[in-house]
């Protein structure tokens, strides 16, 4: 089966995968490697005695800072860091205290701070293992070093051949067993300490990194199937486990679903809901143990893992509903996690034959948390989808309802008027061509009616790039289907608006054209749009009967008043402008929007 090793859930984490990462942790180390040669020098500066008295000593240490200096250099320079490369660097960082020691007061001198930064750059790099064997290797070269200095240079009488070249005098008292004993215990108990607080940490941001990756799964745009595919898949390749089941039930309707998703050798199956009966879906809706619990079967002895809603462990956990379930999906082991939302829905996700390493307890505590992350977000996407359907539905019964009261009882009455007409036409010939063309006005009234309620229903879909021509489309059909003279004028080349004032606009314009054809018996109509730094302005202008008041009245004083379009009043609120309506009744209206560029464009919702 297929793991990821990213995940703490199956054991330790590997390093860094991405390049990024790994080149800020590199030069984060070189950072701090040239920051310590420079304070060990500032610490000879002060002390000469702790490098002793060789030229050849304040050589090699100068060249030490040199080399980190040119790390941090190349690492500016490059764009990755290869694994050769810092391996190389690490060997060098391991090398360099334990050969410097040689020089200074021994290895329990100040330069001990370069045994702790190289194991503090292990633990940076990998984590607890990379970590003890770096100390590791550095008690080998300790000790190395001590075999050389006290008995080989104890054979040639008492000084090696280079002591002997150099005339330096070593310090050979802290290298005696004894004392490197303790230092060599240090080192390892350092390096298990600052190793296992990296693992834990890279522990952490790889729970965090799961949490992350489940949460990207969460898409309204896939709907709620979509969405438990991808989090089931996730958690399958998270534990490597056959199989993930997932019972819920509605609480006030008592409905039960039972879906799942399978691993055969590493396919994964796409997640698939179940036709089962109510018998079968109430075995997975038994009491388990506590609200997370881990069960595996050995012979047919049960070892049995909870914990509460708080992270604490269930004492004594009941076992019947494992058994019940075993003998209708037979497993091994087996991770349970119920889940509770908004007072609505309960259930229970099942992940058999888990292989997983570590504590379990601490991951059964990660996986309360990980339900509670994402639990909420996936519930969102239910309700959104329920919102949806809810409003798909009322804006369905709003298109019967406007078919009802406005196209059909139309066509019933043209209908009886035809009938009527069908019966006279024997008797009085003349009165028929009146009717029909009376009949055939009714008709196409009728038919711009169901024309613009299609216009309605449409979404829109239109940006700034596109609003200028989808306005002046809008502006031609109008005047081609109603025969009232219309034009649109701009003197704007590049619009610069949000998509949703745009939205707004057109749909503003929409409106306003719809009530001049039904409204206003104007034979012209003429619609504007302009741009100042602060501000856009949108003006509708026809030349008919206008509102039954007489002058110029602001949006607060039509809500007064109860008079204006409603419609447009309401859209213009919703992207923070301003309306302003001026009538001359017998010579027309004046609508004009302002809408400022720095506004807080409203929800509808």
């Amino acid at each position: 089966m297929r793991t990821d090793p990213n995940y703490r859930l199956l054991g330790r984490p590997e390093a860094p995968t991405d390049p990024s990462e790994i080149r800020r942790t590199e030069r984060w180390l070189a950072t701090a490697r040239v920051f310590l040669a420079v304070s060990a020098l500032v610490a000879i500066y002060m002390d000469p005695t702790q490098l002793g008295r060789s030229n050849a000593a304040y050589g090699l240490f100068v060249f030490y800072l040199a080399n980190s200096s040119l790390v941090l250099m190349l690492l500016r320079r490059r764009k990755a860091s290869t694994a050769s490369f810092r391996i190389l660097v690490h060997v060098a960082d391991i090398v360099w205290p334990a050969f410097i020691s040689i020089f200074g007061e021994g290895p329990r001198s100040p330069f001990f701070l370069f045994f702790v930064f190289v194991l503090t750059a292990a633990a940076y790099r990998w984590g607890l293992w990379e970590t003890l064997s770096t100390a590791a290797a550095e008690v080998v070269l300790l000790w190395a070093e001590s075999l050389a200095l006290l008995h080989v240079g104890a054979m040639r009488g008492g000084r090696l051949p280079w002591q002997i070249f150099s005339g330096l005098q070593i310090n050979t008292t802290e290298f005696e067993p004894k004392r490197l004993f303790m230092l060599s215990v240090y080192l390892l108990v350092m390096g298990l300490l600052l190793g296992y607080l990296a693992q834990q940490q890279k522990h952490l941001r790889a729970e965090k990194a799961g949490v992350t990756r489940m949460l990207a799964k969460v898409r309204v745009d896939v709907g709620l199937t979509g969405t438990l595919q991808q989090i089931s898949r996730e958690i399958l390749t998270m534990y490597g486990a056959a199989k993930l089941v997932i019972a819920s039930q509605e609480i006030h309707s008592q409905r039960r679903f039972l879906g799942e998703l399978s691993n055969a050798n590493g396919e994964l199956s796409d997640f698939v809901w179940l036709d089962s009966g109510p018998r079968e879906a109430k075995i997975y809706l038994e009491d388990f143990p506590g609200e997370v619990c881990y069960a595996a079967n050995s012979d047919g002895r049960w070892s049995v893992i909870a914990l509460d809603r708080e992270g604490n462990q269930v004492s004594s956990p009941l076992t019947e509903p494992l058994v019940q379930l075993s003998e209708r999906q037979p497993f091994r082991s087996l991770i349970e996690i119920s889940f509770l939302f908004g007072g609505e829905w309960r259930g229970r996700i099942f992940v058999f034959d888990p292989a997983w390493q570590g504590d379990k307890q601490e991951e059964l505590r990660f996986l309360l948390d990980l339900l509670r992350q994402v639990g909420p977000a996936v519930y969102n996407v239910y309700l959104l989808h329920r919102l949806r359907r809810r409003a798909g539905a009322a804006e369905r019964a709003r298109f019967a309802r406007e078919l009802h009261d406005g196209a059909v009882q139309s066509l019933i009455a043209v209908e009886m008027q035809v009938d009527v007409l069908r019966r006279q036409a024997e008797n009085t010939p003349a009165v028929v061509g009146g009717e029909l063309g009376r009949i055939q006005g009714l008709l196409r009234e009728e038919v711009l009616k169901l024309r613009e309620l299609m216009q309605q229903m449409k979404s829109i879909d239109v940006d700034a790039r596109r609003f200028l021509s989808v306005v002046t489309d809008t502006v031609e059909r109008f005047e081609r289907e109603t025969g009232i003279s219309a034009r649109f004028v701009t003197d704007i080349d590049k619009l610069e608006m949000p998509e949703k004032v745009c939205r707004e606009l057109l749909r503003i314009v929409q409106e306003g054209l719809v009530n001049v054809r039904k409204h206003s018996r104007a034979r012209h109509a003429l619609v504007r749009l302009g741009s100042s730094p602060s501000q856009w302005s949108l003006t509708l202008e026809d030349d008919g009967k206008g509102f039954p008041f007489s002058g110029r009245l602001t949006q607060e004083q039509l809500d007064q008043m109860g008079k204006g379009p409603t419609i447009i009043k309401e859209r213009v609120h919703l992207i923070a402008g301003a309306l302003t309506v001026e009538s001359n009744p017998g010579l027309g209206t004046r609508l004009e929007i302002k809408v400022p560029k720095d506004g807080e464009v409203r929800d509808e919702f």
